[in-house]
Order: C-alpha cells, then sequence, then structure tokens
C-alpha cells in the first residue's frame, strides 16, 4: 500500500483534464497504485473527491460482486486499465463489454459507475464521490490558479515590452531608409493600452463561459498547471525540513537550568531542562547561589524510598 502522502503529492502534480462521461462535461485528474486511488471531479461549480486504500477497495469489491473473493491485486489492474481512459480525456473504456456512467445525487454526492467483465464474469465497479472540502479545493484549484494567472500576467507584461521595443527598433530603421520589400508585412505601432482593452472586449465573452472553461484546459496550460503545482510542493517541502532558529536564553532562564542540574546531582529523579545554555555563560548571582544550595540541603536531608521489586503480580 502506497502512503497517503505519497498519493496527494502525486495528485496535486497531476493536471486537469477535460473529460466528457455519459455526455456530461468534466474536468478530472486521478492517480492510481497498485492498491489504492484518488480522483477528483469538477464541473466549476463543485469539486468531488474520492480516496481509497486496499481494506476499502476489498470492502466495496465485495459488496458490488458477491461472489468475488479474489485479492486487491487480481482485479484492481483490470479497474485501472477500463476506467483510467475515461479519466484521461481519451472517450470510453477500450474493452468493448466496459460501459461507464456518471450520476448526481440529490445528496450531492457524484456516484461513477463501471460494468465490465473480469475473466468472463460481470464486474460492478462505484466511485462514490462526495464534494471536497474548501482546503482541498484551493490545494488543487484556487492556488494553483492564481499561480497561473501571475505567471502569464508577467508573461504578457514582458511581450508587451518586446513589442515596444521591436517598434522602436522598426522606426529607426525607416528613419535610416529602410524600406519593406511586400506591403503586406507592414503593421501598426503597437499601443499596449488599446489592444488590451480590443482584447479583452473580444475574448471575454468567449472564455468565461462554464463550457469553454471545460473544453479548453489545453495542453499548454495542462503543462503550466503541473510546473506551478510541482514548484509549490517543492517549496512547501524545503520550508517543512528547514529547522526553526534556535531562540536564545534569558538571564533568569539560565539560573533556573542552574537550580535543576544542581538537583539532578545528589537525586534519584530525573528533571529536564528545556533550556540549554552553556556554563560560561549562566547567570552567577548571590540569590541563584542560594537557591543552589538550598535544594541541595534539602536533598541530603530526604529519606530514600526503597523500590518494590516486580514480580509476577504488579
Amino acid at each position: 500500500m502506497e502512503p497517503n502522502g505519497v498519493s496527494c503529492d502525486v495528485l496535486l502534480e497531476r493536471p486537469w483534464l477535460p473529460v466528457s462521461i455519459n455526455g456530461c462535461r468534466l474536468l478530472a485528474k486521478s492517480w492510481f497504485g497498485e492498491t489504492s486511488c484518488s480522483i477528483l471531479l469538477t464541473d466549476l461549480h463543485c469539486v468531488w473527491e474520492e480516496t481509497m486504500h486496499s481494506a476499502a477497495i476489498q470492502k466495496r469489491a465485495q459488496e458490488l460482486n458477491k461472489r468475488l473473493q479474489a485479492p486487491v491485486k487480481a482485479f484492481f489492474a483490470h479497474l485501472c486499465e477500463v476506467i483510467q481512459p475515461c479519466l484521461s480525456g481519451s472517450g470510453q473504456p477500450r474493452e468493448g463489454d466496459a460501459h461507464v456512467s456518471l450520476t448526481r445525487l440529490d445528496s450531492a454526492d457524484m456516484v461513477l459507475r463501471l460494468k465490465s467483465k473480469l475473466a468472463g464474469l460481470p464486474f460492478y465497479w462505484e466511485f462514490r464521490c462526495t464534494p471536497a472540502p474548501i482546503a482541498v479545493v484551493c490545494l488543487h484549484l484556487v492556488r494553483p490558479l492564481l499561480s497561473m494567472s501571475h505567471v502569464l500576467h508577467q508573461q504578457v507584461e514582458q511581450l508587451e515590452g518586446l513589442l515596444v521595443r521591436k517598434d522602436a527598433e522598426i522606426q529607426d530603421y525607416k528613419e535610416n531608409g529602410a524600406t519593406l520589400s511586400r506591403a503586406r508585412l507592414q503593421t501598426d505601432h503597437f499601443e499596449p493600452h488599446t489592444y488590451r482593452g480590443r482584447f479583452l472586449a473580444k475574448t471575454l465573452p468567449v472564455v468565461c463561459s462554464d463550457l469553454h472553461g471545460l473544453q479548453n484546459f489545453s495542453g499548454n496550460l495542462q503543462e503550466l498547471y503541473a510546473a506551478v503545482a510541482a514548484h509549490g510542493d517543492a517549496r512547501k517541502r524545503k520550508m517543512s525540513d528547514q529547522d526553526p532558529d534556535p531562540t536564545p536564553s534569558t538571564g533568569a532562564e539560565a539560573g533556573v537550568t542552574a537550580v535543576a542540574e544542581a538537583g539532578e546531582e545528589d537525586g534519584d529523579q530525573k528533571q529536564t531542562s528545556q533550556v540549554e545554555e552553556p556554563r560560561d555563560k549562566m547567570v552567577d548571582t548571590p540569590a541563584v547561589q542560594q537557591l543552589v544550595s538550598c535544594c541541595r540541603a534539602e536533598r541530603g536531608s530526604s529519606k530514600a524510598k526503597k523500590k518494590k521489586g516486580l514480580g509476577l503480580f504488579r
């Protein structure tokens, strides 16, 4: 069984893929291990998820297939082979007898049903996806898409600056007598603000529709999403691996440490000091020396308790 953290990390770096299941257009991302899987589905109004491991897969398989007694590995490879084409956007399963359907329940859950044949016998399966929590939506949609928007904005600004410099270069050529050999290559002077206004007026009505968003998460966007998600995940792991800087101890804390260490020299019970400080830096004040002497005196006057031997009964 793969660790849960491994499946989460791998699923995060998988891009959203446009899929069509039973006439319903969605974005999907999925991960299948040896005996575990995770899937995410969204119609841009809700996000559904399900993560399953070996024990849950075995239980559901026996629930849906009463006669199935095989271990998970024996039928999970067949399940992956049949369902993965649907979740990757390549259409229906390759097997002619396999059928996949999608049902939305009144409880807001979504059920992805599969019917196929395994070793000549009917094999049934269901992914029972529930609405994902906000943290999952932010992790897989909001944060990566905001990062993608920022990256694309930076790219647009750099391209606009490049076009402005190209116009200045062309103008310099013209002022020095250069002419175009073909008139059809003539272009207008680039004005960033004018171009941006025309572009938004023409593109926004088309891009802002849900159907366009589901169909046009293209290969370039998928590649950018995977790169952004991988970079963010690597940065998070690097930050978690770094230990915080130790906080310097104050003089009062050093005095308390000295008292605790003095008591440990004469007693059987150990006291753990929470602050570590070199002895040459400890505060050596009369009050601290008096407190140390009192602790040693009390330790010496107290009677040691005998430990009871351990036998068959405790």
